[in-house]
């Protein structure tokens, strides 16, 4: 009998632990972040005390304020880029506020000449094979490109982007990846139970595209030599692909995937070239043990449902998207919509996002909630904390939707 008691005594205190620990992880698992961005070049010890008073002893459980950083890793040494990493873990954890890890290889690449200087002697890392690495305007290496433009907010000069298929930068990413990627994970499987929850996620691109954030001009390599002054200017036309309205580009990659080699540039090679570029950065990144529901992908839809938006999807990761035309209300990015309803993802994530124009808090505080009132919304990430920390409006709709949480 007393044998009896004490095994009945045992499964109870069993039963209850269980049931203490599936309450746990139902509220981790129904948890939503209100992530605010870092740009690079800021002190993250400054950010962090700046955006560490937005939140409240009254904050709703809901919702978790977190902070996210971009690690644009082939653009300074690896041991700079490692210890601004570990950094930014520190500051995670000494703060108590989650975090997002950006990992970025396309968007800024300066620190491999090796990869990208194919026409300059004087210049580190020169090899005429480097044209191999970089975009193309045409189906020949021939039209390799020297110079690109970016404009967010102010068109700039930038190097011309990578050839997203190149076996070369496929492996620079890797390797960066594979001493980025465990330094993440080791820290955060060493985080005691109780603060698992600080790392929300890997994000894995920077709004992947092909001719967006570096197009291209007419006879544009010529320009190189010329003062910047003298830079066209123009707007992109988002709807009009493959060429945004400028000079197309992305017959590298096309050509390096054996997708076409002649003929009219393809909207959906454009967009299976950036899929199979996250796929294989996510399938690496999941071999190196980040669970799926730890890992985000981030692409940009210019146009109403283009079939880029297709290309956030993979089975290793779940689903992110920029949003600045439907900020006010995501649900209505028709792109982003039909990607959700058919991925299998535990989560998807506005994982850059921006109200522009306005600091009426009412509108923000809408929209906030409106892109957090779907739960399989992870998390939102506001593009930037510099952008907005002088927006009364903005910071009162982040500290009401932290108090208050999300309407659904």
């Amino acid at each position: 009998m007393a044998q009896q008691l004490r095994t009945q005594r045992a499964l109870s205190v069993f039963v209850f632990l269980l049931l203490i620990l599936s309450t746990r992880y139902e509220a981790v698992a129904r948890q939503q972040y209100l992530v605010l961005n870092i740009i690079p070049g800021e002190r993250y010890e400054e950010v962090f005390d700046q955006i560490r008073k937005l939140q409240s002893p009254k904050s709703s459980p809901g919702v978790r304020l977190g902070i996210g950083a971009i690690f644009s890793y082939l653009n300074e040494s690896r041991d700079q880029c490692k210890s601004r990493v570990l950094e930014f873990l520190s500051l995670s954890e000494r703060h108590d506020i989650p975090i997002i890890v950006q990992l970025d290889g396309e968007q800024w690449w300066e620190a491999r000449p090796d990869l990208w200087n194919w026409w300059d002697r004087r210049r580190d890392g020169y090899d005429p094979g480097n044209r191999w690495n970089v975009e193309w305007t045409g189906w020949d290496s021939a039209q390799a490109m020297k110079i690109a433009w970016r404009n967010w907010g102010k068109q700039i000069r930038v190097l011309p982007p990578p050839n997203l298929m190149s076996p070369l930068y496929r492996q620079a990413c890797h390797d960066e990846m594979r001493v980025l990627v465990p330094l993440i994970l080791d820290w955060w499987m060493k985080l005691p139970d109780e603060k698992k929850s600080l790392l929300i996620g890997i994000k894995i691109g920077w709004e992947s595209s092909i001719g967006v954030n570096a197009y291209y001009y007419p006879n544009g390599n010529d320009l190189l030599e010329r003062p910047e002054s003298e830079d066209p200017q123009v707007e992109l036309k988002g709807d009009q692909l493959p060429g945004r309205g400028v000079v197309a580009s992305g017959y590298a990659a096309v050509t390096t995937a054996g997708l076409a080699r002649s003929g009219v540039l393809q909207e959906k090679d454009l967009a299976e070239i950036v899929r199979r570029h996250l796929d294989d950065l996510c399938a690496l990144a999941a071999e190196l043990g980040v669970p799926r529901e730890k890992l985000f992908t981030h692409v940009g839809g210019w146009k109403d449902e283009e079939l880029l938006y297709d290309a956030a999807l993979n089975k290793y990761s779940c689903p992110g998207w920029s949003f600045y035309r439907h900020a006010s209300d995501v649900s209505k990015d028709k792109g982003v919509q039909r990607v959700v309803q058919k991925s299998d993802a535990p989560f998807w994530a506005a994982v850059e996002w921006m109200l522009m124009g306005t600091d009426d808090a009412a509108a923000w505080q809408e929209a906030i909630n409106r892109a957090l009132s779907d739960p399989k919304c992870r998390y939102m990430c506001i593009y930037n904390w510099s952008g907005i920390r002088d927006n009364r409006g903005a910071v009162s709709a982040i500290r009401a939707a932290l108090e208050v949480g999300i309407r659904r």
